[in-house]
């Protein structure tokens, strides 16, 4: 018997949600939008005709493989950030709500510097430079990453916002020095791997399996990318420059010690929606 476009996203919503994963009615609308080639206004608009048999067996067919682990992001191949339309691949991590908290801080703070030049330094798929240029009209930002897959996902990203003037992705290592022909920054942003190398074979499904270990793994302790990156790339830092990191549950405290010990000041602990200490901040100090 024929479906609506509406009964078929109850019926998969009410399946995912006796799955209890993600948000259902987020994933849902996102499956089926895939899965029928509709806009989410014309997914409402339609919501009382007939999918057809094929639709529906598309639509299945991609909520069997989400519930087997693979989510929905890489199924579909975009996901949204901080009002940003960004393209997805396997080759970054999807971006989550409580990185939107990271964004949210480097925005208010570059949105008192006027012109500034910002890196968004493990830049994934770019969200949170992209963000900051995106909100702030006078930044401009570099996306650095090592992974190549990583650097075509931000170039896409770039083009997709209309960011290109003021936006350039470009491959740097985190656990190296930079060149000094990078030149400075006023701010630097950077969610790094920090999910220690043993936890990493007891992550979800969903994370272990799908998303890149490149971006994930944080060395034996979780701490080796804050350990090289706020000895390593102070220098690229303007003196009175500011680094944000976000940080594992459990981190902050451990953060803001390393940050302390080579130089920065004025550290802060920001909380994510849930309570957790997201995001550490500290300014570089002109004198140690």
């Amino acid at each position: 018997m024929a479906t609506t476009y509406n009964n078929l996203y109850l019926d998969i919503r009410r399946r995912l949600r006796g799955a209890d994963v993600g948000d259902p009615s987020l994933e849902a609308r996102e499956l089926v939008c895939f899965a029928t080639g509709k806009t989410r206004e014309e997914l409402l608009r339609d919501g009382n005709l007939y999918a057809s048999p094929e639709l529906e067996q598309q639509t299945w067919a991609l909520v069997d493989r989400h519930l087997a682990g693979e989510p929905v992001a890489y199924l579909i191949g975009e996901w949204e950030f901080y009002g940003l339309p960004l393209d997805i691949s396997p080759d970054v991590l999807i971006p989550r709500p409580d990185t939107e908290v990271l964004a949210e801080q480097a925005i208010a703070y570059c949105r008192t510097l006027g012109e500034c030049r910002v890196l968004d330094l493990c830049a994934g798929s770019g969200c949170v430079g992209l963000a900051v240029a995106a909100n702030v009209p006078n930044a401009r930002a570099v996306l650095g990453d090592l992974s190549e897959g990583a650097l075509k996902i931000c170039r896409q990203n770039i083009r997709r916002n209309g960011l290109t003037g003021r936006v350039i992705s470009m491959q740097v290592d985190a656990l190296s020095k930079p060149s000094p022909n990078l030149g400075e920054f006023q701010c630097i942003v950077c969610n790094p791997p920090y999910i220690p190398h043993g936890d990493i074979a007891g992550l979800d499904v969903s994370v272990r399996d799908y998303e890149p270990h490149l971006a994930l793994d944080g060395g034996e302790d979780g701490l080796e990318f804050y350990c090289a990156i706020t000895q390593l790339w102070r220098d690229a830092l303007t003196p009175g420059g500011r680094i944000y990191f976000e940080v594992g549950v459990g981190q902050a405290d451990m953060v803001l010690r390393i940050m302390r010990a080579v130089g920065f000041g004025d550290i802060q602990i920001v909380k994510d929606l849930h309570g957790i200490p997201r995001v550490v901040f500290g300014t570089l100090c002109t004198e140690v």
